[in-house]
């Protein structure tokens, strides 16, 4: 595995200092250019907990994944580069309130002058590191803050655009993790009917605009906070997935 192809493949120039500025350039760039999607999923395409597959898929086959896979590789990324960062885990909360399994998202804590929150592999989400001090964050996917609730124990909130109530988005635990730790909630998120990634289809991308999202067979193509829905048929998507995720015509192997 080699820095350089990676730093293409998100097309981020060389990185001249441990810095916030180039860990926000780094992260916008790979939300920018990374799809989150779970096609292996879908289709049966074990997902190990291996970075070198990771990079197969992600740098050399222009692929995207999902938490494990994306976070893990974006660690290995900030490690490489010299960065202080470890794994932590996390707890999806649903849309209706519920709690999903616990501690099974992945996400990146990088320290710098002090702790950021850095996640790549959640889809709509902050698109730069979230500083754990309450500090508030905006930008185009929304306001975002990321709250104490007890010892190493975060909510993530987000606050939509016109809406002054804060959802929160996950429960954050910043003990320090290995990707081997996620050998449970990775199978779980690839084998169970209860996990969402096994329902259907998912890919989504960062615009500069928005963001653009298939799920199942409808493109939601979001442009300052307006959205557009059209349904496609089956085939139109190897050209969608080509025109908007850049994932070629034969997404499965690696």
């Amino acid at each position: 595995m080699k820095v350089n192809p990676y730093l293409e493949r998100i097309k981020a120039g060389p990185v001249k200092e441990n810095s916030l500025e180039e860990l926000s350039k780094l992260q916008y760039q790979h939300m920018l250019h990374v799809p989150f999607e779970n096609l292996d999923v879908m289709h049966h395409v074990p997902i190990p907990l291996d970075v070198e597959v990771y990079y197969k898929k992600v740098v050399l086959n222009h692929r995207g994944g999902f938490c494990y896979e994306l976070n893990g590789l974006f660690h290995w990324l900030l490690q490489s580069l010299g960065f202080s960062c470890q794994l932590a885990s996390a707890t999806i909360n649903r849309p209706d309130g519920t709690w999903a399994r616990s501690g099974s998202h992945a996400c990146t804590i990088v320290m710098l002058d002090q702790p950021y929150l850095v996640d790549v592999g959640f889809g709509d989400s902050a698109r730069s590191p979230l500083s754990l001090t309450g500090e508030i964050h905006e930008d185009i996917s929304g306001t975002y803050r990321v709250k104490k609730v007890e010892t190493h124990i975060y909510d993530v909130e987000r606050q939509q655009v016109g809406d002054d109530a804060w959802d929160t988005i996950y429960r954050l635990d910043t003990k320090p993790m290995n990707l081997k730790d996620f050998a449970a909630a990775c199978v779980f998120n690839q084998k169970s009917m209860h996990s969402p990634f096994t329902q259907k289809e998912i890919v989504t991308l960062a615009t500069l605009e928005g963001r653009v999202t298939l799920s199942g067979n409808v493109l939601t193509i979001t442009r300052h906070g307006v959205k557009q829905q059209q349904t496609i048929s089956e085939e139109e998507r190897p050209y969608v997935l080509e025109k908007y995720f850049q994932i070629g015509d034969s997404p499965l192997p690696r």
